[in-house]
């Protein structure tokens, strides 16, 4: 390779390089000059032209002969920089057995500069902290403790008025790990309910076949219950049909009774509904009716059992006799459900609850009010999660229960987190909520989720199909606990008695100074290949998201003309309130004076997630709360030298783009700006 073709490839490279220093490592490297690199020459060339000169700096602070790291000099390292603390030595052996690549280095227990950028470079080294990866938390909460990975109009894959509809955005959806899907179902041809977007022009696609993807799909990225959310606008023949394939196509994994088929007293966990299905929609009556008369059809069962063994000629006489259908409320409510008379016109196909009547009259034209049909086999499959309209919070307290749920758009949701955000916390913290985008949004974007996980909403639903920064954040929140779906949320939104108010967060919460020093990027992608010609001129923006005070960002100068090694060394300062809900997003960007900066990669990560130190967190499968309490991170990041392994704005790693940065934490408010 020439001087000539060596200077292409670092423009390929996406890096602009003094022509004279470029030549001097050319001339360097061409050991046999030459005037051409081979081989061996043009690895020592790549080796000189990739030099980390930040990171030898760092590394010959700690070494006394600037060739290798001793254990001791690797531990003091670990405890004064990683802030590692006790753990220190053992940690320094085990990483030294895994990143130094020389088998004599290993036996005396050092690390060399290769080992010890191979470290930084790591999972050990990344910014999130790989104890956070696995199932960690406690999953033997009430649902309602957690938020759950939720999708909306999950079916749709384009905008919300013409898009396509296809059983690919359910697997899309699933494998992301999504666990509440969105299900729209209408009266289709030929018998067969169809599931599309109302009134709109997307396509439509049966039901059944969406009941059968997400059998298949429901567990293959994890085991946790999935929810489907169904949106019912059928007739009730068809809604016969919906019951039907979702009890045959399910089968054991449609969650069809309380688990112990025993009235509960709370929702069940995770952990308990793990493999299931469980159905959220309307419902005819309450659990309790369902489970009393559940017990009464076992009761009358047995003793029509005991009467046929002992009448023989009674069982003959049954099954010779149409069966009436046993009533499925009770007077204590004062209601029971009437079934339309089979003359009826589908006109008159609107009601379902009527008072008792003492004398038998028509029912094409009732006089009390009236609500949608709703056919009792599909009521019987919501069990846990039946959706009941919001009036207020006290009506909730008042007339609701425990398994009952309520959604909100977007809209009505922002303006009760403003009016009463402190009753929003604490509904929350014992009923499930779902908030979904407004119809507005016609071109499926997304809002901002993070001000409704601020009050503790469980579902909040989003347009997975449409990348960008409101699904930068979500996917950030849900990386961790093994990406399963669910998050436990902070303890002070899991208390029915909190007196946290999001828009007004005021102590007990413990602030923090956080200062991140930005210090280089590695090998950044341009923001548009087919243009050659162009070298990126990166910044880097850290935004912060949370309760409305610390929802801020900053970000550094930018540097012309180098993609490939770009170093800032600024620092960044932010002053965090509630800690327990910040989400940091690292955004890379392509400079530009004429318009808008182009976005290049980002990652984001839960505050609670970045790595720190402390004791070695253990994945939990089946923990207890007090044990998960123990080993869960603590809220707050300790300094330490850290990579960020980019992303792209679909999600998809970006390797080996990176920055390379320092984090250091104060407690309080105090800390210099920069």
């Amino acid at each position: 390779m020439s001087f000539h073709e060596v200077q292409r490839l670092l423009h390929l490279m996406n890096v602009e390089m003094d022509q004279e220093y470029a030549f001097q490592l050319f001339q360097a490297a061409d050991t046999s000059e030459s005037g051409t690199l081979e081989g061996e020459e043009f690895v020592e060339f790549y080796k000189a032209l990739t030099k980390r000169t930040e990171v030898y700096e760092l590394f010959e602070n700690f070494s006394a002969d600037g060739q290798k790291l001793t254990l001791l000099e690797f531990v003091d390292f670990l405890q004064e920089e990683q802030k590692e603390g006790e753990r220190a030595s053992d940690l320094a052996l085990d990483l030294i057995d895994r990143y130094e690549p020389s088998d004599s280095g290993k036996l005396r227990h050092v690390l060399s500069m290769d080992g010890f950028l191979s470290y930084l470079c790591s999972k050990d080294g990344d910014i999130f902290n790989p104890t956070c990866l696995p199932i960690y938390q406690d999953m033997t909460q009430p649902l309602n403790h957690y938020y759950i990975n939720s999708s909306h109009n999950t079916y749709l894959v384009g905008d919300q008025l013409c898009g396509q509809s296809s059983v690919e955005g359910y697997i899309r959806a699933l494998k992301r790990g999504c666990r509440c899907v969105e299900v729209d179902i209408w009266d289709g041809p030929s018998g067969e309910p169809i599931v599309y977007h109302g009134h709109t022009l997307t396509s439509r696609i049966p039901f059944k076949d969406v009941v059968a993807t997400v059998a298949q799909y429901a567990f293959q990225t994890s085991d946790y219950p999935v929810i489907l959310s169904l949106e019912n606008h059928c007739s009730w023949e068809q809604q016969q049909v919906m019951a039907c394939h979702l009890t045959e196509i399910l089968g054991e994994q449609l969650l069809s009774t309380t688990l112990d088929g025993l009235l509960p007293t709370q929702l069940p966990s995770p952990e308990e509904l793990r493999g299931k299905i469980l159905v959220k929609g309307k419902k005819l009556r309450t659990l309790e009716e369902d489970l009393e008369e559940e017990e009464e059809e076992e009761e009358l069962e047995s003793e029509l059992e005991r009467e046929q063994e002992a009448d023989p000629e009674l069982e003959a006489q049954l099954e010779s006799e149409p069966q009436e259908l046993s009533p499925r409320s009770k007077d204590k409510k004062k209601e029971k459900v009437v079934m339309c008379p089979l003359f009826c016109p589908p006109v008159c196909c609107e009601v379902v609850v009527q008072a008792p009547i003492s004398k038998p009259g028509p029912l094409l034209f009732p006089k009390q009010r009236s609500k949608p049909i709703l056919c009792p086999s599909l009521s019987a499959l919501v069990v846990y999660l039946k959706s009941v309209s919001f009036h207020s919070f006290t009506h909730s307290r008042e007339h609701y229960r425990f398994y009952e749920t309520s959604s909100f758009s977007e809209t009505k949701a922002r303006s009760l987190i403003k009016e009463a955000g402190n009753e929003f916390v604490q509904h929350n913290a014992w009923q499930l909520s779902r908030v979904y985008p407004s119809g507005l949004r016609t071109d499926s974007s997304n809002y901002n989720p993070q001000e409704l996980w601020n009050a503790g909403c469980q579902m909040v639903a989003m347009n997975v199909q449409t990348a960008g920064l409101e699904m930068d954040i979500y996917d950030g929140l849900f990386r961790q606990n093994g990406a399963c779906g669910y998050v436990l949320k902070p303890d002070f939104l899991r208390d029915v008695q909190s007196s946290f108010h999001p828009e007004r967060p005021i102590s007990p919460f413990k602030a923090q100074t956080l200062l991140i020093q930005v210090i280089s990027g590695q090998q950044l992608p341009k923001d548009d290949m087919s243009k050659e010609r162009s070298i990126v001129d990166p910044l880097v923006r850290v935004e912060i998201f949370g309760v409305r005070p610390d929802t801020t960002r900053q970000e550094t100068s930018y540097v012309e003309n180098n993609g490939f090694n770009p170093y800032w060394g600024q620092t960044l300062s932010f002053r965090v309130l509630v800690p327990e809900l910040a989400l940091l997003r690292f955004v890379v960007k392509d400079y530009n004076r004429k318009s808008r900066n182009e976005f290049i990669g980002q990652y984001t990560v839960p505050w609670t997630c970045m790595q720190q130190g402390g004791p070695v967190l253990r994945p939990l499968a089946n923990a207890t709360r007090a044990l998960a309490v123990l080993l869960m991170p603590s809220s707050c990041p300790s300094p330490g030298y850290r990579h960020i392994h980019l992303l792209s704005k679909d999600g998809i790693s970006l390797h080996p783009a990176s920055i390379f940065v320092h984090i250091s934490i104060r407690e309080g408010l105090e800390g210099d700006e920069s």
